[in-house]
């Protein structure tokens, strides 16, 4: 395995060389984009490294618990948040959300999900068990949220358009549905290719929204900018 500096952002550091999911755009823009200003108790899950929790902590006065399935992920979560101006309100959970029982519910629950299904796996096992859905179906993630999460709480992910289509589809069968959606375009005049959502038990009218990442010159957006402005180095104060 090579050695990777770790990635460094404004107020924190994070170690991603034992996570098989590296430091990625996807976890960036839902840890900048998700609602968690009013959260009390956050739960992220499949938390890898904990760059998500990390975020939300910046962004928040909640208590904040990572679960992650993968033991060297898990490890590696741990110290990064140690290292954190935050260690006094995360913790880090090794194992897996379906037997997850804890005393008390979230009221903010957060997830970038592996979505591949049926796909062709690399030899790399704990890069399957990261991107593949084999040991956590979207099912199964609903049927956790569904337990986990206050009558009151909100549920954000961030997935591909069409297995987050799939996602809202089945989160109706256990009374979640969305009030707030983001598409996201790699570059101005491409199609979205990935879309954030925020789920809850009331019903309400979605709150659609776009962001592109990139203009047609392959410059960082001002939108993108103003979403990430208090996280990456190479933005200005």
């Amino acid at each position: 395995m090579i050695n990777r500096k770790p990635f460094r952002f404004k107020q924190f550091e994070v170690d991603d060389n034992k996570c098989a999911m590296k430091v990625g755009t996807d976890a960036v823009i839902l840890g900048a984009w998700a609602n968690v200003c009013n959260a009390d108790a956050i739960l992220d899950i499949g938390a890898g490294c904990g760059l998500i929790s990390l975020m939300v902590a910046q962004r928040s006065n909640a208590k904040i618990t990572a679960i992650e399935i993968d033991e060297s992920a898990s490890l590696q979560c741990k110290d990064n948040f140690l290292a954190s101006p935050w260690f006094s309100r995360l913790n880090n959970v090794h194992g897996s959300v379906q037997l997850y029982n804890p005393e008390d519910r979230f009221d903010f629950i957060v997830c970038n999900p592996p979505f591949f299904k049926n796909a062709l796996k690399a030899p790399d096992a704990q890069r399957n068990l990261a991107r593949h859905n084999d040991t956590l179906s979207f099912e199964s993630l609903l049927v956790a949220v569904d337990r986990l999460l206050t009558e009151e709480g909100t549920f954000a992910f961030i997935l591909p358009n069409d297995e987050a289509n799939q996602v809202i589809m089945l989160a109706a069968a256990h009374q979640l549905y969305p009030n707030r959606s983001c598409a996201v375009l790699s570059r101005d005049g491409k199609l979205p290719n990935r879309l954030l959502v925020e789920l809850s038990r009331m019903r309400s009218g979605i709150h659609h929204e776009t962001i592109i990442i990139r203009d047609q010159s392959n410059q960082y957006t001002l939108e993108y900018k103003e979403l990430t402005k208090d996280f990456y180095l190479y933005l200005s104060e």
